[in-house]
């Protein structure tokens, strides 16, 4: 059978060396060695050489149907729907770089069913059967590309970066993916610039460079085909735009404008490209490829003649000798070639090899149909559809090649980065890995440590919309800005925020308090009003000694018990006056010390108690003054309730009514120990909760009323002319007693913590000192200082006098 001629899209521009593009010349070297690799190969296509043509595609569109027209007629005029190809049949063509050319040559493929191989990016549209119905992809899908670059703004906390994006059916799916994946991860773009898909349109559109060099981003995300990545870099390169991270998707031509490249204006680039294993027996290809062994390789004898300075036969472009002893390519510099095999010559690698098996595999079929050989058999190029659209196998680095675009899995990519060092020194460096389908967390790997970053920057680059809130501020959004813009506000009282860039403060939980940077949450101090406190021991001394002046008021009183000072005023009552008041006075200790259910409930009902029974025997002393000197007839009422002594059941009657009151108290809603965090930063207060304010206020109230009765009754007697009439101090005594406790009730309500506690034993011992001082103070002074007016006769005197 005729030999099968694989067509090649992509090789050199006629015309100066300089002006060719040494990726495309990298693809025709790889589209070279694939082909001789396999006509050596005794397993694949055996007793048959492929052979093969090569075909430049011009970028300018008006030309693109030029070479497969060329190819298809076999001569150099375009004669549609006629070849002149005699002995050698075409099986396929190869096409790229472009997604647009290979779109433009699948159409008019199409129509006559012959194979076709892109080896450019992967492209959704050319995946399109309707359209290219014998159109075959070897790139692998970039699904998982934005996520790629999201993670690795991520890791650099990069959250503000621009994206330049080409305008095609590509460039819209990048774009969309790529801005769902930076709105979920919160990172935010600051500009996006829509490129047309031609080069020399960019070429003279300054304003989006403008826009990337006022952008406040540090990083610029570039998405497109080589080609056009490369129209995009001349600009960039000649606008000078230092200080800016570049991130790619593939690599571009290394030999495009090699001048700026000595500026460093892509120092530190960061590349991503699909990750595939360097074949050795390539890189010996290439150190053996030279001008001797292919003699019909113009471009090859224009490098020798500009790198090593060889002689060259302009007609025929030959050379003719004077060369530099055991030159190769490897020797020109990494600025001008690359030893490495692209990710492009790569996708032609591939695509040579499917291409070979399907050949391989039709041969079979067509054997084991015609198994005594009979008659010559003839492929027709569109026969091999078939077993290119069912075609997988394993390459020589033992990966899977797929061309079903349903079955095209995607691939794990390699990060490089790129180190611009000057003329001919330039180099590229993996730096990490980026792998799609790995486990959250173990998506990317980078060596920080290997990166160089762009000109400009001494450390990691910040890019950045607003700076960091650190712990103790958060977040404040600007209105009319993107999310990843904000103020930083300090967090309101006792709340914090213990990490940078948090977006709400955290409330600190009652037992805790924000300390002064407000990023912790301190435990608070457990505290009462303690026996230890200075308030405390001031208040205890003070309770103390009044109980303790109080019992000694009482010793002098049972001891000159039989003085006229002390029967004149009711001796019984005032014995037991001068015992509640004691007890009066020991009250507040219970206030004092840590609380407990006990000392919560013994505080109320103690102090209702022992006041209302204080209270009760100065209202029946002063009823008892009262009907004294009203017992003018005998054998009256009067005289009869004075000798039954029955303002003395003044006491247990008042005394029941307030026990029924402390009753209903306690059995609806009795005091209970309480926490006020609140009131004092830092500390938890431990207090008596008085359960029922309505009963804790009739308990005061019910005091207050017998505290006016007194007075009423005493103010009644004041003038009543006895020596040693008391109702003038009990007066006084239940005057104090009523403006304590109607100033307590505000001053009550207006403070908290510890100083309500204190406010309240502070009340409770002024008005117990009160009675003690009014009513007991002139009368122990006469029984200790002015024992003589203590006497019956100096009694009957000032009567008489009177």
């Amino acid at each position: 059978m005729d030999n099968p001629v694989l067509v090649n899209e992509s090789s050199c521009l006629p015309g100066p060396y300089e002006n060719f593009r040494t990726i495309a010349y990298q693809d025709s070297l790889s589209f070279i060695f694939a082909i001789e690799e396999i006509n050596r190969n005794m397993h694949i296509l055996p007793n048959t050489s492929l052979g093969f043509d090569l075909y430049n595609v011009n970028s300018n569109q008006w030309d693109t149907l030029e070479a497969p027209f060329l190819c298809l007629t076999g001569t150099g005029i375009m004669i549609p729907n006629y070849t002149c190809r005699r002995q050698k049949n075409v099986a396929a063509l190869l096409t790229g770089a472009t997604w647009t050319a290979s779109a433009h040559i699948g159409r008019l493929l199409s129509l006559y069913k012959y194979p076709q191989v892109s080896f450019g990016s992967f492209h959704t549209i050319l995946s399109d059967r309707r359209q290219f119905s014998s159109l075959y992809q070897t790139a692998p899908k970039d699904t998982y590309l934005p996520h790629g670059i999201v993670l690795l703004m991520l890791h650099f906390s990069w959250t503000w970066v621009g994206l330049v994006i080409m305008d095609d059916h590509n460039g819209a799916e990048i774009l969309s993916d790529l801005r769902g994946e930076m709105d979920r991860n919160h990172v935010c773009v600051d500009f996006v610039e829509i490129i047309p898909d031609n080069v020399a349109l960019f070429n003279v559109n300054s304003i989006t460079i403008f826009q990337i060099m006022i952008s406040t981003a540090n990083v610029v995300v570039l998405y497109g085909d080589n080609e056009y990545l490369s129209g995009i870099i001349l600009n960039i390169g000649d606008f000078l735009v230092n200080w800016k991270v570049w991130v790619m998707k593939s690599q571009w031509d290394v030999n495009v404008n090699k001048e700026f490249f000595m500026l460093d204006s892509l120092h530190g680039s960061l590349i991503f490209a699909h990750h595939h294993v360097e074949f050795s027996d390539f890189r010996k290809f290439i150190q053996t490829y030279n001008p001797s062994k292919y003699p019909d390789d113009h471009y090859l004898a224009l490098a020798w003649n500009t790198h090593f300075n060889c002689s060259l036969s302009e007609p025929d472009c030959k050379i003719l000798g004077n060369c530099l002893p055991n030159v190769s390519l490897e020797m020109l510099p990494r600025n001008a070639w690359e030893m490495d095999m692209s990710e492009e010559s790569y996708n032609v690698f591939n695509a040579v090899y499917a291409v070979a098996h399907s050949l391989h595999e039709m041969n079979i079929k067509q054997v084991q149909n015609y198994p005594q050989g009979i008659g010559e058999v003839n492929i027709s190029p569109w026969e091999l559809n078939h077993y290119l659209n069912n075609m997988h196998f394993k390459n020589a680095a033992g990966k899977t090649v797929v061309l079903d675009p349903e079955s095209n899995l995607d691939t794990e990519y390699d990060i490089f980065n790129l180190w611009n060092f000057p003329h001919g020194l330039r180099q590229k460096r993996r730096i990490g890995t980026f792998y799609p389908n790995a486990p959250q967390g173990q998506e990317m790997f980078l060596s920080d440590h290997m990166i160089q970053w762009a000109t400009g920057f001494i450390e990691l680059p910040r890019s950045v919309c607003s700076e960091s809130c650190f712990p103790g501020k958060r977040k404040s959004a600007q209105e009319g800005r993107p999310p990843c813009c904000y103020h930083c506000t300090l967090c309101p009282h006792n709340e914090i925020s213990n990490d940078t860039d948090m977006d709400h403060c955290v409330r600190c939980p009652e037992s805790h308090y924000a300390n002064t940077e407000q990023n912790h949450c301190l435990q608070k101090t457990v505290t009462f009003l303690a026996y230890e406190d200075p308030l405390g021991m001031a208040l205890t001394s003070l309770a103390l000694s009044f109980s303790a002046l109080t019992a000694g008021v009482l010793g002098v009183f049972v001891k000159h018990h039989h003085t006229p000072i002390v029967k004149a005023n009711n001796q019984a009552l005032t014995y037991i006056l001068l015992i509640t008041l004691t007890f009066c006075f020991l009250c507040p200790l219970l206030f004092i010390g840590q609380p407990n259910p006990a000392t919560c409930i013994l505080q109320q009902g103690t102090f209702a108690v022992l006041f209302t029974v204080a209270l009760s025997t100065v209202l029946a002393k002063s009823i008892t003054v009262v009907l004294a000197f009203r017992i003018t007839v005998p054998g009256s009422l009067i005289r009869w309730i004075m000798i039954s002594r029955a303002p003395n059941f003044i006491i247990p009657i008042c005394t029941l009514i307030q026990l029924v009151l402390c009753g209903f108290w306690l059995s609806t809603s009795p005091p209970f120990v309480d926490s006020d965090a609140y009131s004092n930063h830092g500390h938890i207060i431990i207090i008596c909760n008085k359960g029922s304010t309505i009963a804790f206020h009739s308990v005061l109230g019910y005091h207050c009323f017998m505290a006016l009765g007194s007075y009423t009754m005493a103010y009644l007697s004041r003038n009543l002319p006895d020596t040693f009439n008391e109702a003038k101090f009990m007066s006084f005594s239940m005057l104090i007693f009523f403006s304590v406790w109607v100033t307590f009730l505000p001053v009550y309500h207006s403070i908290k913590g510890k100083l309500v506690v204190a406010m309240e034993v502070f009340s409770i011992l002024v008005s117990s000192g009160g009675l003690l001082g009014c009513i007991f103070v002139p009368k122990c002074y006469i029984i200790l200082f002015r024992p003589h007016r203590n006497v019956l006769h100096h009694v009957r005197s000032k009567v008489h006098s009177i």
